[in-house]
C-alpha cells in the first residue's frame, strides 16, 4: 500500500493486521475518541482540526455545520483514496459514521455532573491521543487534518504528532474572535495533550503500520 513503510533490513516481515483485528481497533479507537469528545464538550471546551473549523464557520459566518464540515473534508477523503488507497479510505468512512452514532448515543449512557475544565482538556486530549494511535496503526483516521498528517509522515517524514499538533493549535486560537480567552486556553492544553501522544508514539521507525 502507499505510504506504508517496508520492514527495515534484517528483520522479519511485518504481518498485516487481520480484518477481525482492524475492526476492533477501529472500535477501540472511536470509543475512546467519543469519550474524550464527551469530556471536551461537557466542559465547554473546543476541538482542532476540521471540525474544529465547522464549528468556527458555523459560529462566525451563520453557515450550517454539517454542510461546512463536508465540504472541507471531500480533498481529504480524495487525498486518502489516492494516496492511500480504497482500504484506507473505506476503514475511515467506518470510523467516521461510528463516531458519528456513538456521540449521538452517549449522552444517554455518560454523564458528568461537575468537571474541571483543566482535567477535562488533559484527560480528554490524552484519551482522545490514544484513540487516534489506535486508528493511524491499523491505517485508518478520522478524515481531515489526520489524513494530511500521515500524508506528510509517509511522504516527507515528518511526524505525524508535530503536524497535527500545530494546525489544531492553529485551529483553536482563531476561537478567540468569538470565544472567551480561559475557554481558547484549556483548549490549546487539550490539543497540546491528544498531540504529545501521537508524537511521542506514532513516529518513523517506531511502529511499522499494517
Amino acid at each position: 500500500m502507499p505510504g506504508t513503510p517496508s520492514s527495515p533490513p534484517g528483520l522479519p516481515a511485518a504481518v498485516p493486521h487481520s480484518l477481525l483485528e482492524d475492526a476492533i481497533a477501529i472500535f477501540t479507537g472511536v470509543t475512546l475518541i467519543s469519550v474524550g469528545v464527551a469530556l471536551f464538550t461537557s466542559a465547554g471546551l473546543l476541538t482542532g482540526g476540521t471540525a474544529g473549523l465547522a464549528f468556527l464557520l458555523h459560529y462566525t459566518a451563520g453557515w450550517g455545520f454539517g454542510k461546512v464540515f463536508f465540504v472541507i473534508n471531500l480533498p481529504f477523503y480524495w487525498l486518502a483514496l489516492r494516496k492511500f488507497g480504497k482500504a484506507f479510505a473505506l476503514k475511515t468512512f467506518i470510523a467516521v459514521a461510528l463516531l458519528s452514532l456513538l456521540t449521538e448515543l452517549q449522552p444517554q449512557f455518560l454523564r458528568f455532573a461537575d468537571l474541571q475544565p483543566l482535567y477535562a482538556a488533559i484527560a480528554g486530549g490524552l484519551i482522545t491521543g490514544t484513540g487516534f494511535l489506535a486508528l493511524f496503526r491499523h491505517r485508518c483516521s478520522l478524515g481531515g487534518v489526520g489524513i494530511l498528517a500521515l500524508y506528510l509522515q509517509d511522504r516527507h517524514g515528518w511526524r505525524a504528532g508535530k503536524i497535527q499538533m500545530g494546525i489544531d493549535c492553529a485551529i483553536v486560537l482563531l476561537a478567540l474572535w468569538s470565544v472567551e480567552p480561559s475557554r481558547v486556553a484549556y483548549s490549546v492544553v487539550g490539543a497540546v495533550a491528544l498531540n504529545l501522544v501521537l508524537a511521542m508514539n506514532h513516529r518513523p521507525g517506531r511502529y511499522m503500520v499494517v
